[in-house]
């Protein structure tokens, strides 16, 4: 679903799907902290939103790209291994056309760009890049359109503890399980996870620095999930962090989602 709100303030695009395909809260492979799935299938996921998500996405990269993007010089090497792999493993709904890639929702994609270019216009997933630097994985490149609560510009650079500095959870030692996930994780085969957040508004670009309070429950209109992918790139050995968002009315749970549901 696609809504315009025009009732205060700018226009501000609303985006929804019309389920939730997992139940974090539910399944105790997920519900703690950092607990992984495998991967079955394509790690790229392509949803009832992806019109409506791929619009937004060239809107943020047109007009707010240095918001969006961030790319430190180490890490070209990996964001071209990362485009040739991502190519490979489009699902259903992709195709070929005279050396362009047909997307599921009709449009052409030159895919002889550089590696966000192209992986911008073809995917609903946000793109982060973390490389071992020392004793820990340090985030080196990202195209992030759709944050919750966070901004790239204050984690470019900074090591995965340093990243998760505002989560209350992420203590010693969830940091060290994550960095040994991080570590061990072989290419080939990519884990999930997902987390949980609580929205008024289904808005998907919700930048806020750090230290700013998150919603609460008892403002919830909506339930944001993130897929969050694992996967190594086989050559450079670099770890891609990818991001899907659902934002889905909490009316529109299944009875056994609402069971338990931490926002209800």
């Amino acid at each position: 679903m696609v809504a315009l709100e025009t009732d205060a303030g700018p226009v501000a695009l609303q985006i929804t799907q019309d389920h939730l395909p997992h139940t974090p809260w539910a399944d105790p492979a997920l519900a703690r902290m950092p607990g992984m799935r495998p991967v079955e299938g394509s790690w790229i996921v392509v949803d009832e939103a992806y019109a409506a998500q791929m619009a937004e996405r060239a809107r943020l990269m047109r007009d707010r790209r240095g918001a969006v993007e961030a790319i430190l010089p180490a890490a070209e090497a990996a964001l071209d291994e990362l485009k040739a792999l991502a190519l490979d493993a489009l699902p259903d709904g992709f195709g070929r056309e005279s050396g362009a890639i047909r997307t599921p929702d009709g449009r052409r994609v030159d895919p002889s760009g550089a590696p966000f270019d192209v992986l911008g216009a073809l995917l609903q997933e946000d793109l982060l890049i973390l490389e071992r630097r020392g004793d820990e994985h340090v985030l080196t490149a990202g195209l992030l359109c759709f944050p919750a609560h966070w901004t790239l510009a204050e984690k470019i650079g900074r090591p995965l503890r340093r990243i998760h500095r505002p989560v209350p959870e992420y203590d010693d030692g969830i940091a060290l399980r994550v960095q040994r996930l991080f570590d061990r994780v072989p290419p080939g085969r990519a884990m999930w996870r997902a987390n949980v957040l609580a929205h008024s508004e289904a808005v998907l670009h919700r930048p806020k620095p750090e230290d700013t309070p998150r919603e609460g429950r008892e403002t919830a209109r909506f339930v944001r999930s993130e897929r969050q992918t694992v996967l190594r790139l086989p050559s450079s050995g670099a770890v891609l962090f990818a991001i899907h968002t659902w934002i889905v009315p909490l009316e529109k749970l299944t009875p056994d989602q609402r069971v338990g549901c931490p926002l209800l």
